[in-house]
């Protein structure tokens, strides 16, 4: 595929549920229009963020199917798929329908804490298996193990298939040697919001972001001036949205996206256990803080 599609700005899209939780394809019809006309590059359903470890398989696949029917291919799809069984994640892109689908974005094994050589092992058996091209997510705040830069520059050059990583270490200088050193056509995605310009003024090329989710033509306006290299009037709009990207994450991922969501009447702030919604006293801040 044309890699510059996947420059810019692409959301983790949240999965909005009803009260008895139920999924709320109403309110995702919404974010998913919203995030389109906000201009953001490319869509990426059940990741962390759409709350998959949740989801049972039949939701997974309708998730899917609505996203694709409402993106009408307008722009791409990266669809969540990991794990820390490798031969289930096989099993899985074996009977996957992947049409529609433009890339995998794939969260390194998580609970085993497998070693450098076990994650390069799990990702040259999907990424060669995967039947469209692959990005490699590297969260240890969520996975218990953390990739090695040298890890995703050996990955990034022994697999063709493998094109990118979303990386949320939080580590500007693991960041920058990735960056530094990684193949001419491998992609570098940040991994948090608030990051992510220092991470594109190192050579970054754009972020999977939670707050687009909320504010889509805000932020991927941000980061796409930013990689045009406009960076002072960048900068403006990051110090706009900082307090709020902040904000979102005080109480958890995607709690508190959705709280937001709920203080602009976007969707509810129902969350599926084991996490947890934000309470009312967090909306009323939410509320004063979009002005509400």
């Amino acid at each position: 595929m044309n890699l510059n599609k996947l420059k810019g700005t692409g959301v983790a899209l949240v999965t909005p549920f009803h009260k008895d939780g139920s999924i709320d394809f109403k309110s995702f019809r919404k974010i998913i229009e919203r995030c389109i006309d906000g201009k953001v590059e490319y869509l990426v359903p059940l990741g962390t963020t759409g709350e998959a470890a949740t989801l049972t398989e039949n939701e997974k696949r309708a998730i899917v199917d609505f996203v694709l029917e409402i993106n009408e291919k307008r722009i791409p799809v990266v669809l969540g798929l990991g794990g820390n069984n490798t031969q289930e994640i096989l099993n899985t892109m074996e009977e996957f329908d992947f049409d529609g689908i433009d890339a995998v974005l794939s969260v390194s094994p998580y609970y085993n804490r497998p070693s450098q050589r076990g994650i390069i092992q799990h990702y040259k058996m999907i990424g060669n298996a995967c039947p469209v091209p692959l990005i490699l997510y590297n969260v240890p705040s969520r996975t218990g193990s953390n990739m090695d830069a040298d890890t995703t520059l050996q990955l990034a050059n022994e697999v063709k298939n493998i094109i990118g990583i979303k990386e949320a270490s939080g580590n500007l200088e693991k960041a920058m040697k990735i960056i530094k050193n990684k193949p001419k056509d491998f992609l570098v995605i940040s991994g948090d919001d608030v990051i992510s310009l220092p991470m594109i003024a190192c050579g970054a090329d754009g972020v999977i972001s939670v707050i687009s989710n909320a504010y889509p033509k805000d932020f991927s306006e941000m980061i796409r001036i930013a990689l045009d290299g406009n960076f002072e009037k960048s900068r403006k709009l990051h110090y706009k949205l900082l307090e709020i990207m902040h904000a979102i994450f005080i109480d958890g991922n995607p709690s508190g996206v959705k709280g937001l969501m709920t203080a602009m009447g976007i969707c509810s702030e129902h969350v599926r256990l084991p996490l947890t919604a934000v309470n009312r006293s967090a909306i009323n801040k939410f509320e004063v803080m979009v002005g509400r």
